[in-house]
Order: C-alpha cells, then sequence, then structure tokens
C-alpha cells in the first residue's frame, strides 16, 4: 500500500473560487446535548448535502446552503433513532430536511471566521452563528479535484424549533461540530 502524502494551502484568499459540493464521503455533523446531567450525549447525521458558492479573494462573500436528511439521526441504538426521528422530535415524515443557509460572514482570523445563517427545522427557521475554520484547499491527490476543507462549531436552542420532548431531562441547548470537504465541480 502506498501512503499518499500532500500540503494544503490554509489561506482562504488563495483557494480557488467557484462551485463546490459537499463530498459526501469525508463530511460529519455530530450533535451533542445534555443526558440527564451525566454527560453530553452524542448523535450524528448521516446524509447530508451542501452546495458552497466559494468566493476568492474575499471568502467573506461566500455562501453555502446545507440540507441533512433527518430520517439519517444516529445515536448508536437502533430504538432511540426511531423515537427521535419520529413524531415525538424531529418528525422526520411531516419534515424530512433540516435547512441550513448562510445570510454573511465576518473574517475573525487568517483562517477562521464568524458565519451567520438560518436553520430551518419542521418548518421554523431561526438564526444561528458557527464559529468556522478554513482547514486548508489543494487539488485532492487521489482525485486530481480541487477540494476545500472546512470545521464549525455552533449552537441552538432546541426548544425555538418546538422541539421540547424529554425536557428537562434532555437539554435544550444542543452543540453542532462540523467537519466538511468541498470539491469544485
Amino acid at each position: 500500500m502506498r501512503v499518499v502524502t500532500h500540503t494544503t494551502n490554509a489561506d482562504p484568499v488563495a483557494a480557488p473560487a467557484g462551485a463546490y459540493q459537499l463530498d459526501a464521503r469525508h463530511c460529519s455533523v455530530v450533535l451533542d446535548v445534555d443526558h440527564l446531567g451525566y454527560s453530553r450525549f452524542v448523535m450524528r447525521f448521516d446524509r447530508v448535502s451542501a452546495a458552497l458558492d466559494f468566493v476568492s479573494p474575499r471568502p467573506e462573500g461566500s455562501r453555502v446552503v446545507a440540507l441533512i436528511d433527518a430520517a439519517s439521526i444516529d445515536t448508536n441504538d437502533a430504538a432511540l433513532d426511531q423515537q427521535v426521528k419520529g413524531p415525538a422530535l424531529l418528525d422526520s415524515d411531516r419534515g424530512p430536511s433540516i435547512r441550513f443557509e448562510s445570510t454573511g460572514i465576518r473574517r475573525t482570523g487568517a483562517a477562521t471566521g464568524e458565519m451567520t445563517g438560518t436553520l430551518t427545522i419542521l418548518g421554523r427557521s431561526v438564526p444561528v452563528v458557527l464559529q468556522v475554520t478554513f482547514n486548508g484547499g489543494a487539488p485532492n491527490p487521489l482525485t486530481g479535484a480541487q477540494t476545500l476543507g472546512f470545521s464549525a462549531t455552533g449552537w441552538f436552542d432546541r426548544s425555538d424549533f418546538g422541539l421540547t420532548t424529554w425536557f428537562p431531562a434532555v437539554g435544550n441547548r444542543v452543540n453542532v461540530a462540523i467537519q466538511a470537504e468541498f470539491v469544485k465541480g
């Protein structure tokens, strides 16, 4: 087996502008929520799609729209998956997609920024803020495709979306951690 190495450029100003699509194989959307005060219970969504319009040399002009398949929630427990995606909480039959659309980006450092956007769950839209890091960009050594990598963290209050089941045993604040690779195409 051959080990592939390369370097990426962590300067977002140098990354090529254009339309990028999320590489769903190299993406994770992980959530955690307080569970009875014992721990932060972790779950993830397994199916996500996103489009990025990357603007260079002014990355703060970029836009992203992401869709999450609400039924793809993975709690590592099949019975709990059914409860969370069912009518008691996410109601994925009534609201199959969770949508995030950016509304602005403010640079906070050479490779960091604050992205504001609108999160829509079950028809309710709420503003959210993500702290974003540009991890780097370069042609992927395996595919040759121009690839950009990002990390983001943020949080939202699930009660803003009417998702109040199991409170206070399950907390309202939901932390979000995202890892994403976008491919130009």
